[in-house]
């Protein structure tokens, strides 16, 4: 029997990563029009369907269905890893995406960016903020910024297609991405 993969969520989906999450969730419980959910330990296809089946303008999570891929770019560039290990941590997550048993998250809110260690901060604000830069928003880690910062989330393009830009996200450079795209960068 071949599974059905779940619907693409009704609401929108924002992640919420970097500080400790629980917290933050937490006091996100009592506002309307939103559901959130603690979901870090959960298997991506488990996250995907709970955060499908809301049907509620918004949905808040710690899931975050690029964590694999983000360590073993943070690895490549810390020398403890190989591009083998990255390319083979990607092609798994687009064919998670390919089959509805991951969802990638409308936005990503990264909470207390100052106090993330260096390459890991490369990933979240320059690797991946590049390729959608209104879609990774940095916030104070405390429950009154990521509230604030949850009801003024800022119209923008959608996501690019994760098969687009993910296969080459090794070129996105710690110190670098986002430069060559600059008039008069190198």
């Amino acid at each position: 029997m071949a599974l059905i993969p779940d619907p693409a969520p009704l609401s929108t989906v924002v992640a919420l990563v970097g500080a400790d999450s629980d917290e933050l969730l937490t006091g996100l419980a009592d506002l309307p029009a939103l559901v959130a959910l603690s979901l870090r330990d959960a298997d991506p296809a488990t996250a995907a369907h709970l955060v499908t089946s809301v049907s509620l303008p918004y949905v808040v999570h710690d899931a975050d269905p690029l964590v694999h891929v983000g360590a073993a770019w943070v690895e490549l560039y810390e020398e403890r890893a190989t591009l083998g290990s990255l390319e083979a941590e990607i092609d798994e997550l687009l064919s998670l995406f390919a089959s509805g048993e991951a969802v990638m998250p409308d936005y990503y809110l990264v909470a207390g960016p100052e106090a993330i260690e260096g390459t890991w901060r490369h990933w979240w604000l320059g690797a991946l903020a590049h390729h959608a830069p209104s879609r990774v928003l940095p916030v104070e880690a405390s429950g009154t910024a990521v509230r604030a910062r949850l009801r003024a989330l800022p119209a923008s393009r959608p996501w690019p297609e994760p098969s687009s830009w993910l296969p080459r996200v090794q070129f996105d450079i710690p110190d670098r991405v986002g430069l060559r795209d600059q008039p008069g960068a190198a």
